[in-house]
């Protein structure tokens, strides 16, 4: 746990907002789900909600930890600080 703290730390997190159409993320550590309205992802910084229309991943990678949304996006909202990445089976039965 101690390493993917210290692997974490080292990601920085950034968000770059195009028009309204084309969102560029990096320190994306995973992806918990998505569809044409709303993408749950979990940053560096903590899980991420974007929502809107017609979104799409046009790009992604965990190992660089860079994705790329495009579509109508309406809003962009940070979550809980503390959940870099999905729950565990044990996580979500303790929480």
């Amino acid at each position: 746990m101690a390493e993917e703290a210290k692997a974490l730390a080292g990601k920085k997190n950034n968000i770059i907002l195009e028009e309204r159409k084309k969102l560029s993320i990096s320190g994306v550590t995973d992806v918990e789900s998505f569809d044409d309205g709303r993408i749950m992802a979990f940053t560096t910084l903590g899980e991420l909600e974007i929502k809107g229309s017609k979104l799409h991943v046009s790009e992604m990678s965990l190992e660089s930890g860079e994705a790329v949304i495009t579509g109508e996006i309406k809003s962009i909202v940070y979550g809980d600080k503390d959940r870099t990445r999905r729950l565990t089976l044990w996580g979500k039965l303790t929480r």
